[in-house]
């Protein structure tokens, strides 16, 4: 499985909406500010967190299933910077709306500006002919506080090419996240 360099990712970009909005450079600051960066790198796409976050909380002392999660589990937060407490975690979701091609799995993993501060990103493989926006998980690993910044870089991703198409992909099977937008919640 070959990875793809940020010249395939700017020709998919163009001629099949694998990225949108889509940015064909890396973008370092932003109104004359440094920022996280965002966009093309070498070898994968750098994506942006939007500012909708659903900060996990405790105040209703449920038990966290997924089988059936209880939503009243997260506050809602729309800001450009988002505050986890110490030992918990938030949920947020990409900018960037995706279209992962049959012959491609995408791998995220998290920048390593938020890792060096105890901010783990987590995000599952994107399956071939999976779309929509990917829903981010932050945990906080720390016992103080932690930012998020929306819209700027949280994560990158990487896409590998199989040598030939899947025989299922996630769109024929249905997937239950097939074309989320937003933050979405677990789903059994």
């Amino acid at each position: 499985m070959p990875i793809k360099s940020d010249k395939w990712i700017r020709k998919m970009a163009q001629t099949a909406q694998l990225i949108e909005p889509f940015e064909p450079n890396q973008v370092r600051s932003a109104n004359n500010e440094k920022i996280i960066s965002f966009g093309t790198s070498s070898y994968g796409y750098d994506v942006r967190c939007a500012p909708e976050f659903k900060v996990f909380t405790n105040i209703n002392s449920t038990t966290v299933d997924p089988k059936n999660f209880d939503s009243g589990n997260f506050i809602d937060v729309s800001r450009d910077i988002c505050v986890v407490p110490p030992n918990s975690f938030a949920l947020a979701r990409t900018v960037e709306y995706f279209r992962i091609p049959r012959d491609i799995l995408t791998i995220c993993l998290g920048k390593s500006t938020y890792a060096r501060c105890g901010i783990i990103v987590n995000v599952t493989p994107l399956e071939p002919e999976w779309e929509g926006h990917i829903t981010l998980e932050f945990s906080n690993t720390t016992s103080l506080p932690a930012k998020i910044y929306a819209n700027e870089g949280v994560a990158q991703l990487i896409f590998l090419q199989s040598d030939d198409e899947c025989e299922t992909s996630y769109a024929d099977r249905s997937g239950k996240y097939q074309g989320q937008t937003g933050v979405t919640l677990p789903k059994a």
